[in-house]
């Protein structure tokens, strides 16, 4: 099998699978399916390390992006937010974890050559917010959306719910709702 000139396989269009010959005969290669985790992860919840989680169960490679939203004010600086992303992502070898905090997240993704983009869904009202979006995101560059439901145990968790309960009640403790950590530095 010859090389590009990278050095590396010659690979299929993402999703796709291609045969190449050897002289040993065809040789089924399979393209790596590389999906984006977007968020604003403001802060990052037990439900958003669930969905990453599962996600990386199903795609070879997932990067997991802070993206910025110009709807919502940032609680948490950037660097921390990466921060927590790693420690939710800790055990999980196949992802990485970035930022993107100008331009279109379509734009993002034909940078880095990836055609899926991950959701995690809690309910319709999250649906229906989603659904624009994904259908935007193909017209404009035939990404895919690829929507994973909710935990069930998880469903009622938001990171707007999170913060608002840190700052009424830091000392209440609902199932779920603790915000993931970094984990300390040695």
């Amino acid at each position: 099998m010859k090389l590009d000139q990278g050095g590396k396989s010659p690979r299929p269009p993402h999703g796709k699978k291609a045969h190449l010959p050897t002289k040993y005969g065809p040789l089924l290669v399979f393209a790596i399916m590389r999906a984006l985790f977007p968020g604003s992860f403001d802060p990052v919840t037990q439900g958003h390390q669930d969905v990453l989680r599962r996600a990386a169960h199903l795609f070879d490679e997932v990067v997991v992006c802070v993206m910025f939203n110009a709807s919502k004010t940032g609680r948490f600086p950037v660097a921390e937010r990466l921060d927590r992303l790693r420690a939710a992502a800790c055990d999980l070898s196949n992802v990485t974890v970035d930022s993107h905090t100008g331009g279109l997240l379509v734009d993002y993704c034909r940078r880095a050559g990836i055609d899926v983009v991950i959701r995690g869904v809690r309910g319709v009202a999250d649906l229906d917010y989603e659904m624009p979006m994904a259908r935007m995101n193909h017209e404009l560059a035939g990404v895919e959306t690829v929507f994973i439901a909710a935990d069930p145990a998880l469903a009622h968790v938001s990171s707007s719910l999170v913060t608002e309960l840190s700052r009424q009640a830091p000392q209440a403790r609902v199932s779920g709702a603790q915000p993931v950590r970094p984990r300390p530095t040695v």
